[in-house]
């Protein structure tokens, strides 16, 4: 298990073939979709044989924990951004309605000023890792854990919550004494909270699951409500994707929607999806309607390209920013099963702003080199002792 954490097909393959699997038993497929699903299982199994060649791995644990961040200007900037996004929260919270307590439909809702808001509290799952790492006063740390994990409740931002849990549980297991048997009790509990917000959220937001109408299998309709739900989050992508393969139908709209800054939202309306409340469809979705069957599968290789250029940063100096670049890196591959997220244009802002970050931090002056600009003289030195 150590070693699988530390291959990058674990955290996009792997996943997409957990979600075809869960998809194929969720469902009763109609005429002509399995060859969407065919053709998602074939790429991920390809990035599993390309992996296994590549040699490209993850540090191993113990590198993560000869890497200490808390007094350095990684960190001292690290925190810097940390206030900033703790703050945008609280003006989320402050100048807009709450959704979980005012009126749940209203976490869509984008008020004049909300969305630019949005963008910098959207950004609260990297507030586990960072104060993890980078806090030295427990009461600090525990503080950014806390925000990070109850912001996206009160949004009702399941995307969020799952983000924040998912980099929150990486970071314990990098960070673990590597003598030790793998935390799973910690890892566990983190799930199984993850997977209880999301089911009740998923009832909060969406409503009852009688309004979907989809061919559900047996097997589907029998679970129990909350499984229903993580059932339908992990499979509806998938089959919406297997659904437009079946129905070739092409929209170059939705991918221009997601590349370009402040273009508005997708139209997915116009998407002929079997459930028009279920319009997710998987990260490559927008490559599928633009540009067929094979722009799919080289989205699918260049988010995996994307992977491994985050591993590779993460090798080549531990630096705490190529450390959050892999972690949304990493994250948004494992959701890619669900809906877009790597490439749209504000996740490759994020991944901008930690590299200028990482330069920023390196340019400070250390604790040595002030020292050596201003020393204090000895008897200077006394006499500050003795006041």
């Amino acid at each position: 298990m150590k070693r699988f954490l530390r291959l990058p097909s674990t955290y996009i393959a792997w996943p997409f073939l957990f979600a075809c699997a869960i998809t194929w038993f969720a469902y009763d497929f109609p005429a002509g979709y399995l060859q969407g699903m065919v053709l998602l299982v074939i790429g991920a199994a390809g990035i599993v044989l390309v992996d296994a060649f590549a040699g490209i791995r993850l540090p191993s644990v113990a590198r993560f924990r000869a890497r200490h961040y808390i007094g350095s200007r990684e960190a001292l900037v690290a925190l810097i951004f940390a206030a900033v996004v703790v703050v945008f929260c609280g003006l989320d919270l402050a100048l807009f309605p709450i959704p979980l307590i005012d009126n749940p439909a209203s976490y869509a809702t984008m008020e004049p000023g909300r969305e630019h808001v949005r963008h910098i509290s959207s950004l609260c799952w990297t507030l586990p890792p960072i104060g993890v790492l980078c806090a030295r006063q427990r009461g600090l740390r525990n503080a950014l854990i806390a925000i990070g994990l109850v912001f996206p409740v009160l949004v009702i931002d399941r995307n969020r919550i799952f983000a924040a849990l998912f980099s929150f549980a990486l970071v314990i297991l990098f960070r673990r004494d590597p003598h030790r048997p793998l935390p799973w009790k910690s890892v566990s509990v983190i799930g199984v909270i993850g997977a209880a917000v999301f089911s009740v959220l998923g009832a909060v937001r969406s409503g009852s699951l009688d309004n979907v109408k989809l061919p559900f299998s047996a097997l589907y309709l029998a679970s129990p409500q909350s499984i229903k739900w993580l059932v339908l989050y992990m499979s509806a992508g998938p089959y919406n994707f297997a659904s437009m393969v079946a129905k070739g139908y092409a929209d170059t709209s939705i991918l221009i929607s997601q590349l370009v800054p402040l273009s508005g939202p997708p139209a997915t309306a116009s998407i002929p999806f079997d459930a028009a409340n279920i319009n997710v469809g998987t990260e490559f979705l927008p490559f599928l309607l633009a540009f067929g069957p094979v722009g799919a599968v080289a989205s699918m290789l260049l988010l995996y390209a994307l992977l491994l250029w985050s591993v590779r940063r993460l090798r080549a100096s531990m630096s705490l920013f190529s450390l959050l670049i892999f972690l949304r890196v990493a994250y948004v591959c494992v959701m890619s099963p669900f809906a877009p997220q790597a490439f749209i244009w504000t996740n490759a802002v994020f991944i901008v702003l930690c590299l200028f970050m990482q330069l920023f931090a390196a340019l400070l002056p250390s604790r040595r080199e002030l020292d050596l600009l201003h020393p204090i003289e000895p008897h200077a030195w006394n006499r500050t002792r003795s006041t």
